[in-house]
């Protein structure tokens, strides 16, 4: 017996979503036939829903096996058993799931001109490869995967298909989850997230081999690891007993390491574990011994989500001041700038220097105590600055020839009347593109970038790669985040959320959280006349500003604060 046609997916996929959330007792969910029992999850992972596939129908056709072959992807215990039914013994064995899972919109069978070959053609979402690295793809975005059948004792069976599944974008929502595994930093301070999707019922696996795997491109030469390379898990497993994750790595690579190193490396496991109820501390182990990691002090463990000081710096009176405690006072030991007519200041979050912008955003100038404006670069136009943790000053803007240019400066520590250090970069990924915003993470590793062109807007976040002394290298290709307007600003809220907005001082605006844990942008409180964002240690500290003065966002809304002063800035 045939079952529904191959368009009917994703609302198939749809009614298996609502029996999650109406059957929140029960695990496990059938694609046809009464609902399963409870099953717990396994120790070490979040629970989830475990989908129950419908094995082959004799007499299927050759496209309803296929269908129901990418169907059964989403069945993913016992290694995919029930899909591995659809396949040819030869096929069954050699076809590897965990490769890749394409996430779909929609999806059809359609005939080739090749005899028994089939494409199944997906409007594809995501790209999830075996790391958990998710790529995401505009709507219309059309792939095609061949897949060739034969008939085995009367019935059709799939003898030729790529590795990987398909599943639809409602399920995969179900199934997967976003979690971050750690970096660090180059200096080893500072804890990076490196968010990955995976299977929530497999996950302290599968985040232990992307831990060891390294990080995600877009961090690759940005961020450190403790663990070496070519280190791997000596066993397809990690168990959790009474608490502990066992993670039984090569004992050659493991043994060579040093003692600062193994407890990094388990500072590292500990951290990319905290989402896993049932892990409470991580045991490293070598071919199967316990390992016996020293602690004596002398290597802290990273900052997570580094947080700021509770002071902006801001525009009063044509003046640098400070606004902290929703009152103004002025920035110790500045000369006057009011000549230079200052507009979107910032402050380091590491030394007493500040920058700003002219009025018509063509020069950026720098600020030391007791100095006078010092003319760091002047171009058309340029993005309002922001300061990383080694002192380096950033802005975007036209080059000499036209081209987009990201430039960065170390003012501090320069003397007077001396160039200071600077650098500038011209990343491929943003040629041809106009730079609405650029500002770097807290903990200095990641840039997040607004450009546009020709009227389309990006929100990317792109690693830095620097040199031994902390000086800017290169930005590498960037990660875009999925923003439902075209915004022109934007500031980190935390070390995996941003806040996005485009300013109009004659409409209400709505700015939307971006979240590197999330394809979903999430929606603020509308307000009218925002014009600009300033954001401080989580969503609750997030600032706007429109002509009627400052607002802080209150749960749904937005409370009025203090009027006179413009562009707030957090430190950094």
């Amino acid at each position: 017996m045939n079952g529904p046609g191959p368009r009917q997916a994703p609302l198939l996929a749809f009614v298996l979503v609502l029996l999650v959330l109406l059957l929140p007792a029960c695990a496990r969910i059938p694609t046809s036939g009464p609902v399963g029992k409870s099953s717990e999850g396994s120790a070490g992972n979040v629970s989830a829903p475990v989908f129950l596939p419908a094995a082959p129908q004799k007499g299927a056709s050759p496209d309803t096996i296929i269908d129901y072959f990418y169907r059964a992807g989403s069945g993913y215990e016992d290694d995919y058993a029930v899909a591995r039914q659809y396949l040819t013994q030869a096929s069954s064995v050699s076809w590897r799931p965990d490769q890749r899972a394409l996430v779909y919109r929609d999806a059809r069978v359609v005939p080739t001109k090749t005899e028994n070959v089939y494409n199944y053609e997906l409007d594809v979402a995501y790209t999830v490869d075996a790391d958990g690295i998710a790529t995401q793809s505009p709507e219309g975005t059309i792939e095609k995967i061949p897949v060739t059948v034969a008939q085995v004792d009367g019935e059709w069976r799939i003898s030729e298909i790529p590795d990987g599944t398909a599943i639809p974008e409602e399920t995969f929502k179900v199934i997967y989850g976003a979690f971050p595994i750690y970096f660090y930093d180059p200096s080893f301070t500072y804890a990076v997230p490196d968010v990955r999707w995976f299977i929530k019922n497999k996950t302290v696996k599968a985040m232990t081999s992307a831990l060891l795997a390294g990080p995600a491109p877009y961090l690759r030469g940005a961020v450190a690891s403790a663990f070496p390379s070519g280190i791997k898990l000596a066993r397809e497993s990690v168990p959790v007993v009474s608490g502990a994750a066992q993670v039984d790595l090569s004992a050659k690579e493991l043994m060579a390491t040093s003692a600062e190193d193994r407890l990094r490396m388990q500072m590292q496991l500990t951290l990319t574990f905290r989402s896993q109820p049932d892990v409470v501390n991580v045991e490293l182990r070598a071919n199967q011994d316990l390992v016996r990691v020293e602690d004596d002090g002398t290597v802290l463990p990273p900052v997570q989500n580094k947080s700021v000081p509770s002071r902006q710096i801001a525009i009063s009176d044509r003046e640098l001041a400070r606004y902290e405690n929703n009152r103004i006072s002025p920035l110790p030991d500045m000369q006057p700038v009011s000549s230079f007519g200052p507009r979107y200041p910032a402050e380091s979050p590491v030394s007493q220097a500040a920058a700003f912008l002219n009025a018509g955003r063509s020069t950026l100038y720098s600020l030391l105590p007791g100095e006078t404006p010092r003319a760091l670069t002047t171009r058309s136009t340029l993005t309002r600055p922001s300061f990383d943790l080694q002192d380096w000053v950033w802005t975007a803007g036209p080059g000499a020839s036209g081209g987009t240019e990201v430039a960065a400066f170390r003012p501090a520590g320069t003397a007077p009347g001396l160039a200071a250090p600077a650098v500038t970069l011209r990343p491929a990924w943003l040629a041809g593109r106009t730079v609405k915003e650029f500002r770097i993470s807290r903990e200095g590793v990641r840039a997040l970038v607004i450009s546009e062109q020709s009227g389309q807007t990006r929100v990317q976040v792109a690693g830095i790669i620097r040199g031994r002394d902390g000086t800017p290298r290169e930005l590498t290709t960037p990660v875009t985040l999925a923003a439902s307007g075209q915004p022109d600003q934007g500031i980190w809220v935390t070390d995996t959320t941003v806040a996005v907005m485009k300013g109009s001082k004659a409409a209400n605006v709505t700015p939307e959280l971006l979240s590197l844990t999330s394809g979903e942008p999430q929606p603020l409180a509308p307000w009218p006349g925002l014009v600009a964002l300033s954001a401080g240690n989580g969503p609750d500290e997030i600032y706007g500003q429109s002509a009627e003065g400052i607002f802080q966002r209150l749960g749904n809304g937005w409370s009025p604060q203090i009027t006179g002063p413009v562009d707030p800035a957090f430190p950094g």
